[in-house]
C-alpha cells in the first residue's frame, strides 16, 4: 500500500520482534504502568494492561495514577487440562491476582488483577506446569479452539490434536516471550526472523476453530478461519474451510461490520497446517495496514473477492482444494450434565456463570471435586467446563461431590440461562461502555420471570451480552444480544439462529433496561402464541418479517 501505515505498524516494526521495553518497564518500581507503546507489544505475549475503573475517579482526586494491573491469558489450544494443571492455575490465581479464574470464550482462562511486580512470577509459575501465554493476544494466531465433548471420542482427539498442531505450528517465532518473562538467553533481535509473520506480523488478530457437525459450539462461522470436520464412514474425512468471519463493530463507522464466515472449500486432514499457513499469508499480504479499524480478515476477503482468495490459496498450495462437502450444524451450545462417549468413558459438563470462578465456596468446590477426579479438564467457548474422561468407577464419586459442593445448578438452570455469555468488561476491560458479566445474573433474572409467563421458562434461547460493540461474546450471532452504548443503555439486536450461521439485526438502539424488557416481553408473549412446532426463537422472528437480513 502506498499509504501511510497505521501507528501500530510502525511501533510492531520498530519492536525488535515484540521486545520493546517491556523488561525495564517490568523492573520500574515507580509506577504500575508500563509505557504506551509496550502496552501494545504486551498483547503479543498473552497480556493487557488494564486499571480498575471503578476506582478511576477517587484516585484522580487523591491525586494518584489509575489503579494499574494486568490479564493475563493462558494459551491453551482445545481447551484441555490436566487435572493437576487446573489446580495449579487456581493456585497461581490465589497467590498473584485476584484470585479469580476467568473461562473464556476462546476456551481458555484469564487471570485479572496481576500486579506489575508479579507478572514474571506468575508466568514462571505457569511455566513449571506446562503452560504459557505466547500469542494469546496481538496480532498473529491467537488461541486454537476446536469442539469440547462430542460423543465421538477418536474424532475429538484427531481435532484436539490438529487444534494443538495448529497453534504451534503457527507459533511465533521470536525468543522475546523467554526473555522477558522466563529469564531466558538473551538473543540479538537482528539475527531472527518471523519466516511466516515477518517483523511486522499479521494487520489485526486472527482467529481459528474446528468442530464437528452437529455440534456448533465454537460458533465456528465467527472465526477468520474455520474447519468443520466432515465424518464419513465413522472416519474424519477432511475438513470443510471456512474464511472471513468475525464480530468486531465500531459504532458510528459503518465500514464495520459482524460477518459469518464463507465456506470456500474441503481438504484433506493431513494438509490443515499448510492451509492454515498460507491463509495466513494471504491475510498478512493483502491485509490492510493503513486503516485499523478494517484490518481483519473479513474484510480482506470483501475487499478482493472469496474467489480471489480461493484462486490465490490453490496458487500458494499448488493444488486446489476440493470442493465442499455436505454438512448440518444444530446447535452452538454446550450438552450439560453427563455423556458419555463411545470410548465408555464419562463427561460431565457444569454450568459456571459468565465463566467466573469467583468466590471461595466456587474455589474449593472444584478444587476438592477435581481433586478426586482421575481424568482430564475441558473448558468450552461457552465458559464452562467438563471434568472429561470420567471412568465408571469414578463417576459416582464426581457426582456426589459435585452436588455436595453445589456444582449442580445446570439442573435447575433456565434454558436461557444455560445459553448465555458475557464477556467481562466492568470494571477492567478498556473498551466497555456498559455493564457486562456483573449484570448478567440480574438481567438473567427479570428474563426469566418473562419467560416464566408464557411457558417459555425451558426454551433454549441464545442469549449473549457485550460491554461494547468489539463482540468478545460472540453477541452478534445469539438469538437475543445487548451491546453496550453507555452506563445502562445497549442495543437489543435479535435474530441469529440456534446453530450459530446468521449474524443478527440490531432492532432496537440504545434503549435502557425497561425498554429492553418491554420490547422482549411483547416478543416473548407473540413467540409462545405463534411460533411453529420446534421452531427456534430467532428463526420464528425472521421468518415472520420482523427481523429482516
Amino acid at each position: 500500500m502506498s499509504e501511510e501505515l497505521s501507528v501500530l505498524e510502525q511501533i510492531k516494526l520498530d519492536s525488535r520482534f515484540l521486545r520493546g521495553t517491556i523488561i525495564e518497564c517490568l523492573e520500574d518500581p515507580l509506577t504500575g504502568a508500563i509505557v504506551d507503546d509496550d502496552t501494545k507489544l504486551l498483547k503479543f505475549h498473552g497480556s493487557y494492561q488494564q486499571d480498575d475503573r471503578d476506582l478511576r475517579e477517587e484516585r484522580r482526586l487523591q491525586k494518584l495514577e489509575p489503579a494499574y494491573s494486568f490479564m493475563l491469558r493462558v494459551r491453551l489450544p482445545g481447551g484441555v487440562l490436566s487435572a493437576a494443571q487446573w489446580l495449579s492455575l487456581q493456585d497461581i490465581a490465589q497467590r498473584y491476582s485476584r484470585g479469580t479464574i476467568k473461562i473464556t470464550t476462546r476456551q481458555t482462562i484469564q487471570f485479572h488483577g496481576i500486579p506489575k511486580h508479579s507478572m514474571r512470577p506468575l508466568v514462571q509459575a505457569m511455566e513449571e506446569v506446562l503452560l504459557d501465554s505466547i500469542a494469546a493476544c496481538g496480532d498473529v494466531n491467537r488461541n486454537v479452539i476446536c469442539a469440547a465433548n462430542p460423543h465421538a471420542s477418536s474424532l475429538h482427539r484427531a481435532v484436539y490434536e490438529a487444534s494443538v498442531g495448529l497453534s504451534e505450528y503457527l507459533r511465533p517465532e521470536t525468543n522475546a516471550y523467554n526473555e522477558i518473562f522466563l529469564d531466558g538467553e538473551k538473543v540479538d533481535p537482528s539475527s531472527e526472523q518471523e519466516s511466516l509473520y515477518g517483523p511486522s506480523y499479521l494487520p489485526r488478530k486472527f482467529k481459528i476453530a474446528l468442530t464437528i457437525p452437529p455440534n456448533n459450539d465454537v460458533d465456528l462461522f465467527a472465526h477468520d478461519l474455520g474447519f468443520i470436520a466432515i465424518v464419513e464412514n465413522g472416519e474424519l474425512a477432511g475438513y470443510n474451510v471456512t474464511v472471513g468471519g468475525g464480530m468486531g463493530r465500531t459504532y458510528g463507522d459503518d465500514r464495520t461490520y459482524a460477518r459469518v464466515g464463507s465456506v470456500i472449500g474441503f481438504i484433506k486432514p493431513e494438509v490443515i497446517n499448510q492451509v492454515a499457513e498460507q491463509v495466513v499469508a494471504i491475510q498478512r499480504d493483502y491485509g490492510n495496514r493503513v486503516d485499523r479499524p478494517l484490518a481483519r480478515l473479513k474484510y480482506t476477503v470483501d475487499r478482493v473477492g472469496v474467489d480471489f482468495i480461493i484462486e490465490e490459496l490453490n496458487k500458494r498450495l499448488g493444488f486446489e482444494i476440493e470442493a465442499a462437502r455436505p454438512f448440518v450444524f444444530e446447535n452452538n451450545g454446550d450438552r450439560y450434565g453427563w455423556v458419555q462417549g463411545e470410548d465408555g468413558l464419562w463427561h460431565l459438563t457444569l454450568y459456571i456463570e459468565a465463566g467466573r470462578v469467583y468466590d471461595e465456596a466456587i474455589n474449593a468446590g472444584l478444587r476438592e471435586v477435581i481433586s478426586a477426579h482421575d481424568g482430564e479438564i475441558r473448558l468450552t467457548t461457552n465458559q464452562n467446563l467438563i471434568i472429561a474422561r470420567v471412568s465408571e468407577e469414578n463417576k459416582q464419586k464426581i457426582s456426589d461431590l459435585v452436588e455436595k459442593n453445589g456444582l449442580d445448578s445446570y439442573q435447575r438452570a433456565s434454558g436461557i440461562r444455560r445459553n448465555s455469555i458475557a464477556c467481562v468488561a466492568f470494571p477492567t476491560c478498556g473498551l466497555a461502555m456498559a455493564e457486562s458479566e456483573r449484570y448478567l445474573p440480574d438481567i438473567l433474572e427479570k428474563l426469566e420471570a418473562r419467560l416464566d409467563q408464557y411457558g417459555l421458562l425451558q426454551e433454549p434461547i441464545v442469549f449473549r451480552i457485550s460491554g461494547c460493540p468489539n463482540g468478545c461474546s460472540r453477541p452478534f450471532l445469539a438469538e437475543i444480544a445487548l451491546t453496550g452504548r453507555a452506563i445502562g443503555r445497549y442495543n437489543l439486536n435479535l435474530g441469529g439462529n440456534f446453530a450459530g450461521e446468521r449474524v443478527n439485526t440490531v432492532y432496537r438502539d440504545n434503549i435502557t433496561e425497561d425498554e429492553i424488557l418491554e420490547v422482549l416481553d411483547g416478543l416473548f408473549a407473540s413467540f409462545a402464541n405463534d411460533r411453529n412446532k420446534g421452531e427456534h426463537f430467532g428463526d420464528y422472528f425472521y421468518r415472520t418479517g420482523v427481523i429482516s437480513a
